[in-house]
């Protein structure tokens, strides 16, 4: 696997530019071969990924976030697929929770994703998500 940067990611067109030591030239990059969220895929995210020739050039497959890359707790959260929808689901919709749901289930994801965050982080993070999904209309009121 060789590493490299994210140079920059269109999520709505689905594809960007990679840089890397292991090519002389950028490598393109489509959300099809994307192992992660596509919203991590910001520019300068240090990411892994196999290196194959296509019809215009390099192309990047199965590219993933590098682990060490994280210096946002969030990303590490998000790579480990929180919120996630699980791809074998018939139904495209998902569940609306109540806000004292969501509060167990970050709380939870969050203890498990890291375990060292203490009580007073927990809750700030935990608001923060509240309140986005409120402002989305994601929870039940």
């Amino acid at each position: 696997m060789a590493r490299g940067k994210v140079l920059n990611f269109d999520e709505f067109r689905g594809y960007g530019f990679i840089s890397s030591d292991a090519a002389d030239e950028d490598i393109f990059m489509h959300a099809n071969d994307l192992l992660d969220e596509k919203s991590l895929f910001r520019p300068g995210a240090v990411i892994e990924f196999d290196i194959e020739s296509g019809d215009r050039g390099l192309k990047a497959s199965s590219v993933k976030i590098a682990k060490s890359s994280f210096q946002d707790p969030r990303d590490a959260i998000a790579v480990q697929g929180i919120g996630q929808a699980d791809s074998s689901e018939d139904d495209p919709l998902c569940d609306v929770l109540s806000a004292m749901e969501l509060r167990a289930e970050v709380t939870e994801a969050l203890l498990q994703a890291i375990p060292e965050m203490n009580a007073a982080q927990i809750l700030l993070v935990r608001e923060r998500v509240l309140d986005i999904a409120h402002s989305h209309n994601w929870i039940e009121h």
